[in-house]
């Protein structure tokens, strides 16, 4: 630590994470958290606060090599050599009125928002409830929903109701699964590892983010016999460790990898910005300017190890690399899903980043139809064989109806994941998605449809799903006298 030590200034700065030395001058400018965490702490042992709220092996999987200067010798490690972490900001186990709202109360998954915002952190609550620039397409992933309107038939039998299906040919209670959202400790300390459990509790399958606050073994060590988990996957520019990590992967056990094709940087999210900006200004105010960078946000230096030259000629590497389906996660026009079926991949995500990265991108569920029929006319295409996903803007179970009767295989949530865990911890998250599940299955009994094969696009009508603002004269009378819903906090507050 002698040496360690003598590396403690920003243009000099090394940091150890994990018993590793780290040389940190040239990214703590990038770093996503600001760079004062990491120069206010150079020079010594940040192992603490580093795993506060990233996994342990985040700097090995993502840093370059050449910043790896060696072990530290553990016994020359003295307390005052040690970084604290710091407090949480906010806890789901806080006594005050907040506490008042209890799992009981959350009826649907905007209810589990309104409690995270209560719940989170500034910094995670800015981080994942922003959009890219005017965020019109973070409101637009839900409001496409709208657009779509439901055609039920009648005197069906419909007094036992299926929602189990398979997803990549493995079974699963809903046509649902949890979608990889990054540093899921800004919600709860057990981040991922939370989710992995509360999905294999209600039937369900879960997708391993590769930013994310757990470590891989730590995700993969949460699993229960036999669950199924998928991976998604941010391809390095470091080439050598997107290949371990993959490897890493298929050794696992994990059943398929989702590769993000939508973000060679990331969006300018400005929620997170601001917050970001703040911070930066009265926790780093000895910096310069023209230092403090002005595009920062949590992850916003995701940017840093994303590879942007990644093409459809890298598909070949990865199919040599593994044996793993390969899916492309982020498709948002049908030209792509027919290329990613004739470069032989096993299906696509339609996904515009929930929102988060190109501002005016359509949703998911408004190029489901578009994707469909193209594929449909393309020879040798199949279902079984090339599954079509949709994310972005589910928050009710009429939504997942909506998107299988339009030919998609499964949907994936990112946000309600995040805000139910949030909310109330693992639990919480159960009961996420059991309310998705009543009320898919409400909607499947009174639309006529017993179980997931008998939801076709007869049930469904398209006609507006396309127009963006449609405009309809406004009725006075009913909506100066129409009550808004309003979410569990509302009604706990006037008790």
């Amino acid at each position: 630590m002698d040496e360690v030590e003598n590396h403690c200034t920003p243009n000099d700065c090394w940091l150890v994470l994990c018993d590793k030395v780290y040389d940190l001058t040239e990214f703590h400018v990038s770093h996503p958290g600001g760079s004062a965490i990491i120069t206010g702490n150079a020079g010594k042992n940040a192992t603490e606060l580093f795993l506060q709220v990233h996994p342990s092996d985040l700097a090995e999987r993502l840093l370059s090599p050449n910043v790896l200067m060696g072990i530290v010798d553990k016994k020359t490690v003295q307390p005052h050599h040690i970084s604290k972490a710091l407090p949480s900001s906010k806890s789901v186990d806080s006594t005050t009125d907040v506490s008042k709202v209890g799992l009981n109360h959350m009826l649907n998954s905007f209810d589990f928002e309104a409690e995270a915002r209560n719940k989170m952190g500034k910094e995670g609550w800015a981080y994942y409830s922003s959009g890219a620039d005017d965020e019109i397409t973070l409101r637009e992933n839900h409001n496409a929903f709208h657009r779509i309107w439901l055609k039920p038939r009648i005197l069906v039998n419909v007094k036992s109701i299926d929602t189990s299906t398979r997803i990549l040919g493995f079974p699963a209670s809903l046509p649902l699964y949890i979608s990889a959202t990054a540093l899921a400790k800004l919600a709860h300390p057990d981040g991922e590892m939370a989710l992995v459990k509360a999905a294999h509790k209600e039937g369900i399958h879960f997708m391993m983010p590769t930013l994310s606050s757990c470590s891989v073994d730590e995700m993969l060590d949460a699993r229960e016999p036999g669950q199924i988990v998928f991976s998604q996957l941010y391809v390095n520019q470091h080439r050598e460790r997107t290949r371990e990590y993959v490897a890493k992967c298929e050794r696992s056990g994990v059943k398929a990898l989702f590769i993000t094709v939508d973000a060679p940087q990331l969006g300018r999210r400005e929620k997170d910005l601001r917050n970001k900006l703040s911070n930066d200004i009265t926790t780093a105010s000895e910096q310069k300017e023209d230092v403090i960078s002005r595009n920062e946000g949590v992850t916003r230096s995701i940017s840093t190890f994303i590879d942007p030259s990644l093409c459809w000629d890298d598909l070949s590497w990865f199919f040599e690399s593994t044996k793993l389906p390969i899916y492309l996660k982020g498709v948002q026009c049908s030209e792509d899903a027919l290329l990613a079926f004739r470069y032989g991949c096993s299906g696509v995500v339609l996904s515009n980043h929930g929102g988060r990265q190109l501002d005016l991108s359509r949703s998911g569920i408004e190029i489901l139809p578009e994707v469909m029929n193209a594929l449909r006319k393309e020879p040798g295409y199949s279902c079984q064989t090339f599954q079509v996903f949709v994310d972005g803007g589910i928050r009710r179970g009429a939504d997942i109806f909506k998107a299988i009767a339009l030919g998609a295989t499964a949907v994936g949530i990112g946000r309600p994941s995040i805000y139910s865990l949030a909310a109330f911890g693992p639990a919480g998250v159960s009961r996420m998605i059991q309310i998705f599940k009543e009320e898919l299955e409400m909607c499947m009994r009174l639309m006529g449809t017993p179980n997931i094969n008998s939801i076709h696009s007869d049930h469904v009508i398209t006609k507006n799903l396309a127009d963006h603002f449609a405009m309809q004269p406004r009725d006075s009378l009913l909506h100066d006298i129409y009550e808004p819903l309003k979410h569990a906090r509302t009604y706990v507050s006037k008790m």
